[in-house]
């Protein structure tokens, strides 16, 4: 075959793979496909009119990400959220989020600053699209950029690794906290406004500050997201019980 021929093949079977990686993972993050759906190989694949190896390869891809579990021998299913394990997560976000926050004040320097303001200031526009649309994707990608170029500027790669892992698996739950603070009215600037005081303490190169805006930031996340959860659970149960006498 003509390396021409080839290349056209390969070139196609990215673009292929590309483009259902591209829609599962943002259907994944906006909770549209919800945890737990079987992601057939051949159902995908006839979704997208490409074959099953592009679909195989984008899987793969999401399972690095921690957005999809392979089952050996069972197929594939969109990953789990386990809610009862919220409290130890948020509690790690918490205590990673005051390091790399505290290192950052410390070690940054001008270029990790410029990175991080320059987040800040794409979160804030994703944030504010992100209201007016209804669409929390471009808010949730902005949003790990800001805190990865947080963790870079404190130059300790464990930690970085660590809490990129953290971020990743917290994705999801951002599309949560998003739409309570949506309901609840929240504007872009408001929630941009933590991201800005954390930018302000690790420009003072004030590790203490730094600390507290990460750790206040933390709480906030924490909060908001126990009260959507309890907003939903509550919205969910019925008013009128089976048996009960209605007028």
């Amino acid at each position: 075959m003509a390396k021409e021929a080839i290349a056209e093949i390969q070139g196609a079977k990215e673009t292929g793979t590309a483009r259902v990686y591209t829609t599962l993972r943002n259907e994944i993050l906006t909770m549209k496909l919800a945890p737990g759906t079987h992601l057939d190989e051949l159902g995908v694949a006839e979704r997208f009119g490409v074959s099953r190896s592009p679909v195989r390869e984008a899987l793969v891809r999401l399972s690095a990400e921690g957005l999809v579990t392979i089952l050996p021998n069972r197929g594939n299913v969109v990953a789990a959220m386990e809610f009862g394990r919220v409290p130890e997560f948020l509690d790690a976000l918490d205590l990673l989020q005051r390091v790399t926050t505290r290192l950052a004040a410390l070690h940054r320097t001008p270029a990790d600053l410029e990175a991080i303001k320059q987040t800040a200031k794409a979160y804030e526009k994703a944030a504010a699209l992100s209201i007016k649309k209804a669409d929390s994707l471009g808010l949730i990608e902005k949003n790990y950029e800001f805190h990865m170029a947080v963790a870079r500027a404190g130059h300790n790669v464990y930690f970085v690794d660590i809490y990129r892992k953290l971020l990743e698996e917290g994705r999801r739950m951002l599309n949560l906290h998003f739409q309570f603070q949506t309901l609840a009215n929240v504007g872009s600037k408001e929630m941009a406004s933590d991201h800005t005081d954390m930018v302000a303490a690790i420009e003072a190169g004030d590790a203490d500050w730094a600390e507290a805006t990460a750790h206040q930031h933390a709480v906030q996340f924490k909060g908001r997201f126990m009260q959507f959860l309890d907003r939903n659970l509550t919205a969910q149960m019925p008013l009128v019980y089976p048996g009960a006498k209605t007028a």
